[in-house]
């Protein structure tokens, strides 16, 4: 492809308002076959539809993550809750990714620590069919249902590892989102209700009840909200403990379950 056509690309998608309009044409006219397919994706794209929804995956700790059109994009900050629950992780151990939806989380832990028995949970049915996909050559076993109630009872008392990148966006605050997370994303994996923290008191409330002794809670939460869902972890009955990566604007509470 000669430099002009590159640069009438770039051209378009500047215009149209992304941001990273040279490393998005490069992608797309790497993944296109033909220029047909190209001329329509670059289209898909100005038209706001996300670039990991036009090229159908999307990089997550060194993975390859299916993102089926329908489905949430993980996001790059979310990769420091993968960092704090490897570090918590041992072989062997029984891991929950809450609220998975593409199944990212739990994909790029089990693709790091190997062997572990992972246990992947949302409540969309189309996010259940994606994270199978993803999951599946880590033979982790996804399950559609509302949080706890979705996975089996003999689970309770056993999980070392619960991670949870929940919706965490006040009701209120979703107007404010980029216009391609608006209109293309779920609603249900953005919205955290009144003050964006329903479902981490959730998951707070009943994670002693699955949580082996010493067994962690990881959510991802933004700065401000973090002491907020700290108490909430601390009234529960979790030890908690609020971690930060300025760099990807990233915070993730970690709740340990105390051993009697």
């Amino acid at each position: 492809m000669d430099d002009q056509t590159v640069e009438k690309i770039i051209h378009r998608l500047r215009t149209s308002g992304c941001v990273f309009a040279e490393e998005e044409a490069l992608l797309l006219i790497s993944e296109a076959q033909t220029m047909d397919e190209l001329k329509k994706m670059v289209e898909m794209r100005v038209g706001g539809l996300p670039v990991e929804h036009v090229i159908g995956y999307t990089e997550f700790c060194g993975l390859r993550i299916k993102i089926d059109s329908e489905v949430f994009v993980p996001r790059q900050r979310t990769e420091f809750l993968v960092r704090q629950a490897q570090t918590l992780t041992c072989l062997g151990d029984i891991v929950v990714d809450m609220c998975c939806g593409s199944g990212a989380v739990g994909a790029a832990l089990a693709a790091t620590l190997g062997q572990v028995v992972l246990y992947s949970v949302d409540l969309d049915p189309a996010a259940v069919r994606c994270a199978g996909g993803n999951i599946s050559a880590f033979g982790g076993h996804v399950f559609q249902g509302d949080l706890y109630k979705a996975l089996p009872c003999s689970l309770q008392g056993r999980v070392n590892i619960i991670v949870a990148n929940a919706p965490y966006v006040p009701t209120e605050a979703i107007k404010l989102l980029p216009r391609e997370a608006r209109i293309y994303e779920p609603k249900l994996a953005l919205d955290g209700g009144k003050d964006g923290l329903d479902l981490q008191r959730i998951l707070a409330k009943e994670a002693p009840l699955w949580l082996a002794p010493g067994g962690h809670l990881l959510v991802e939460t933004s700065e401000q909200q973090a002491t907020q869902t700290f108490e909430i972890f601390s009234l529960n009955g979790l030890i908690p403990k609020v971690t930060r990566n300025d760099e990807l604007d990233a915070t993730v509470i970690i709740g340990t379950n105390p051993v009697i």
